[in-house]
């Protein structure tokens, strides 16, 4: 048992008040004239000074029920019933003026985007200054020295440089400690965490992670951490809130929940979580002869106006051999979607060569290039944006039929029914919109549009990043069943090395566009080469999950 899961039991007493009490809370969104119930009756508490952890998918009530804590319901939502309440005192009823009294000084948010929560035409110093005059916390001199304090305290250094940046200026982990600098700038008693770290790498998530732990034990702060994360959740929680369609499944301390879960949707994500999960030994592939073979693959883009340049990728080697599975992992801007991207033929490299099924990629031009395509397809990674809302299921999994291979229209009919199968899709499905799916259903017709036209070598961008862990399990089952049947070798593009470990059967590491390791999976991971990818792998969360006694 890990210090992180025992630390509370003597620090908070069994009759004490909770920080935040929620009592038989229902919340109702109204939909034309009907009220749709997303929160069904459910009770739970927060001690102060702990850190619970609201997990499940999509839809699961998690992140309402965190909106309505703080009162930020959207307009069409209401509390049904129930009571919220803080330090004994129900809030549920609160108009938005009285709660503008507790927000920022008693209850604070950090929200999932920091790219969409900051205002791009103020300043940093100018938007944490903010919550402090909101409260009157000081006079102008003491709320700009408060402000330099957080933002060195959050690690924003040259604080002084750092408050008189936009949030442009900034990169994705930073734009977070501006945020996380304002959540706890009037350290309140309760910090509301939706999602913080979704959108971030591996390495700057935790680092992002540890500074929130920090901060919380410095100011004796507890926090409510949303999450569809067990990973995150076994780490850095005391107790979980399990959730599926608007009701708990069960809560309790960590360690019980993980060694000994009661609920089979608790059961089924723990199954589904790769941060949970061992090793998975793939079976050697049966072939020498390599599908994808990139040598010394070199790209450079253009600086503004000028002759500058700027390398995304450099002197970039790595073979996959037929019917396997190759993963290309880094942080952002470490040149891995560069690289998908000119394997696919979606750029020409600055220098070297990409060969697939043998044939030399970058020296096709023109319709040679164009009807080459159709050997090598690429799968996105927002399942929710790759898909045209105007068009039916059936004439988006059909375009790639009309655009290169002139068949009738029965027969045409006939191979999108059947990859409609292949993909575990039914076939009623077809004359439905996007916007009528769900994300894995979204995602399978993506997966059914790259296959129609019986490409060898699929590359995957982050393609299961946007789906609920559930829906993922089942996606990446899918993938793998289609690259049994089919003999499929795929290029997954991922910054999820957790992932990568259960579906990769080699891999090459990136870093700044070099790469700093390839190989087996099992070799880079047990005896990687580079401290960044030893920082990398120390970064998957859950490696403090307990383990039954």
């Amino acid at each position: 048992m890990s210090a992180r899961h025992s630390e509370r039991s003597e620090e908070s007493p069994a009759n004490s008040v909770p920080l935040l009490e929620i009592d038989d809370l229902a919340v109702a969104y109204k939909v034309g004239d009907a009220e749709h119930r997303v929160v069904r009756g459910i009770s739970f508490h927060v001690d102060p000074g702990e850190v619970v952890a609201l997990v499940g998918e999509s839809g699961s009530g998690k992140t309402t029920t965190a909106q309505a804590v703080l009162g930020l319901l959207a307009g069409n939502g209401r509390v049904h019933g129930g009571a919220i309440r803080l330090k004994g005192t129900d809030i549920a009823a609160w108009s938005q003026r009285r709660l503008d009294r507790v927000r920022g000084a008693v209850i604070s948010l950090i929200p999932q985007d920091p790219g969409s929560s900051l205002n791009p035409v103020r300043t940093i110093g100018a938007q944490l200054a903010e919550i402090l005059q909101i409260h009157r916390w000081g006079d102008r001199r003491a709320i700009q020295a408060r402000v330099l304090e957080l933002l060195t305290r959050v690690g924003l250094t040259p604080a002084e440089l750092r408050a008189g940046q936009y949030p442009h200026e900034l990169s994705g982990g930073m734009r977070q400690r501006v945020l996380i600098a304002i959540a706890v700038a009037l350290k309140p008693d309760l910090i509301v965490a939706d999602e913080p770290t979704s959108a971030l790498d591996v390495t700057v998530q935790r680092r992002i992670l540890d500074l929130i732990d920090e901060l919380r034990r410095e100011n004796g702060t507890s926090v409510l951490l949303v999450t569809h994360d067990l990973g995150v959740a076994a780490d850095r929680a005391d107790r979980l809130v399990v959730l599926r369609d608007g009701a708990i499944q069960e809560q309790g301390p960590v360690r019980d929940i993980l060694v000994g879960p009661k609920s089979a949707y608790t059961r089924q994500l723990l199954a589904d979580a790769p941060s949970l999960q061992t090793a998975r030994h793939r079976t050697a592939a049966a072939t020498t002869e390599a599908a994808i073979v990139v040598e010394s693959l070199t790209h450079d883009y253009p600086v503004g106006g000028s002759r500058a340049r700027f390398r995304a990728v450099d002197d970039m080697s790595f073979r996959v051999l037929r019917g396997t599975t190759h993963a290309i992992v880094g942080e952002s801007g470490s040149g891995k979607t560069t690289t998908a991207r000119a394997v696919a033929g979606f750029l020409k490299p600055t220098s070297g060569r990409v060969v697939i099924e043998g044939i030399d990629m970058t020296t096709l031009r023109g319709e040679a290039l164009r009807q080459f395509r159709r050997k090598i397809q690429l799968v996105y990674q927002n399942p929710f944006g790759s898909l045209d809302p105007r068009q039916s299921i059936a004439e988006i999994i059909a375009e790639p039929l009309l655009n290169f291979e002139p068949i009738n229209r029965t027969e045409r009919a006939r191979k999108v029914r059947d990859m409609m199968g292949r993909v575990g899709l039914p076939e009623s499905f077809l004359t439905r919109r996007p916007q009528a799916l769900s994300g894995g259903q979204r995602q399978r017709v993506a997966i059914a549009r790259a296959l129609v036209l019986d490409p060898r070598v699929l590359v995957l961008d982050e393609a299961v990043s946007a789906l609920d862990v559930t829906v993922q399990a089942q996606i990446l089952a899918l993938l793998d069943e289609l690259q049994q049947a089919l003999g499929l070798t795929y290029l997954f593009i991922s910054h999820d090395l957790a992932l990568v470990r259960q579906i990769a059967d080699t891999v090459s590491v990136m870093h700044g566009g070099r790469q700093v390791d390839a190989g087996p999976v099992a070799t880079v991971f047990e005896n990687p080469d580079s401290s960044f990818t030893r920082e990398l792998i120390d970064a998957i969360p859950g490696k403090r999950m307990p383990v039954a006694a």
